[in-house]
């Protein structure tokens, strides 16, 4: 069976810790394999993996606005604005060329995902909580992580970092 990967963007260490900290506070520990994440793609075989090497990443950067609250139905997420991220997922989805998973193929909403497989009722109450409060936060891209998928938890592959 091929390995399976998944790709995301590297977060700035504040904003991951932000992230990461809802995320414990807010995800049911015992589903809570994996640390805050962005999500570029979720099934990414190896052979596109490695088309990434041949890309020109951006040499500095991106920056990026943790900008809202969305209700997922049984989870809550931050959403993420980040046009120029948006434009490198549009360039790397054009250059691995083949197959993408039907959820890859469909249309890219950034966000981290800090509560999930909840109730609805609970999912409702963190969203207004946190909606009531929120303040866009500024952030910023430092690179791309390639995750191998290891049912269930995920081993860290590579790093392309955004240094030019």
């Amino acid at each position: 069976m091929d390995k399976t990967f998944i790709l995301t963007a590297e977060l700035d260490p504040a904003s991951f810790d932000w992230l990461d900290g809802l995320r414990r506070a807010h995800f049911p520990p015992a589903r809570n394999l994996l640390p805050a994440h962005l999500t570029l793609f979720h099934r990414l075989s190896p052979a596109q993996t490695d088309r990434l090497g041949d890309l020109a990443l951006p040499d500095a950067p991106l920056p990026m606005l943790c900008d809202g609250v969305r209700l997922l139905g049984f989870g809550v997420a931050i959403e993420i604005a980040c046009p120029e991220l948006a434009r490198l997922r549009t360039a790397l989805q054009a250059a691995m060329g083949g197959e993408l998973s039907r959820q890859d193929s469909q249309g890219w909403r950034p966000h981290v995902t800090i509560q999930n497989k909840v109730t609805a009722a609970a999912a409702r109450g963190l969203y207004d909580e946190l909606r009531a409060g929120f303040v866009p936060r500024a952030g910023a891209v430092g690179g791309l992580l390639v995750w191998e998928y290891l049912n269930g938890p995920w081993r860290l592959d590579r790093r392309l970092p955004f240094d030019g």
